[in-house]
């Protein structure tokens, strides 16, 4: 059985937002997956579930079913993957959330090449007044 060890946790917030700036962003509906490269010779995992999708029960329940996924389905070693949970995923069914998550793992995959995903980066800015 597959385990989820304590090394495979990315905890930090330094981390978080290497993979944020450093990875690659592909969205579903039940959550948006950030994956980027890690130099290691293991795939670790983060998941931000901020209180926009519910209380503490129902990030819990998506902190849990992203953990699951990740725990049976985890890609190739040295990569750092954050889960975003949507409030849908709390009230989606295992098999969906886990049907999406691989099915974002192999878009990432088979996309064009890695760029900065930061929202503010790349977009015009509307200017008032100009």
């Amino acid at each position: 059985m597959a385990r989820f060890r304590a090394q495979e946790h990315i905890r930090a917030r330094e981390e978080f937002e290497a993979v944020y700036n450093d990875g690659r962003r592909v969205s579903g509906g039940l959550m948006t997956l950030f994956v980027g490269s890690n130099n290691r010779n293991i795939t670790r995992l983060g998941i931000a579930a901020t209180r926009k999708i519910g209380g503490a029960v129902v990030r819990n329940r998506a902190k849990r079913l992203a953990r699951e996924v990740f725990r049976h389905h985890k890609p190739e070693a040295g990569l750092d993957v954050v889960v975003v949970a949507r409030r849908e995923m709390a009230h989606a069914p295992y098999t969906a959330v886990e049907s999406e998550f691989r099915a974002l793992l192999e878009r990432r995959t088979s996309s064009g090449p890695s760029r900065s995903l930061r929202p503010s980066q790349g977009r015009a800015v509307a200017h008032p007044g100009i």
